[in-house]
């Protein structure tokens, strides 16, 4: 894949669990790709399926929601909805011609700054192997 290629991603971070991970990730001054767009909801469950594949349209490379670790949801199953949403829109994308390993849902817990940093070098790491979603430039284009 072209070595210039900075993928365009973006998280889906529950507020009580994973977004503290990012924030604890920052204040431990871990680094993670800058190419990674971060943003705060209340509950993973509460992203909708369009939530994960308007990105796409968009022009993002991929995306990835982060909630809190399974059975220590802050909604008490807030999480589990947002794992079968994440399998429905990856058969969705599967159907769009998308690669489905562009969707990811990871779990993560507001100590766990480390392992969120990584998780995103990880994933980004993936998204450079498939390259860019599209093989020309979308006319919107994320933030």
């Amino acid at each position: 894949m072209s070595e210039n290629f900075e993928p365009r991603l973006l998280a889906y971070c529950c507020q009580w669990c994973s977004y503290a991970a990012a924030d604890l990730a920052g204040a431990m001054r871990l680094q993670y790709p800058p190419s990674v767009r971060i943003l705060r909801v209340p509950c993973t469950g509460r992203t909708d399926i369009l939530h994960m594949l308007r990105p796409f349209e968009d022009g993002a490379d991929g995306v990835f929601l982060s909630g809190c670790l399974l059975d220590d949801c802050h909604y008490r199953t807030g999480n589990y909805k947002a794992t079968k949403r994440v399998a429905y829109a990856k058969q969705l994308l599967a159907q769009a011609g998308i690669d489905p390993d562009r969707l990811e849902m990871y779990y993560n817990s507001s100590a766990m700054g480390p392992q969120f940093a990584q998780t995103c070098r990880d994933f980004v790491a993936r998204i450079c192997a498939l390259g860019p979603v599209y093989a020309t430039e979308n006319k919107r284009a994320i933030a």
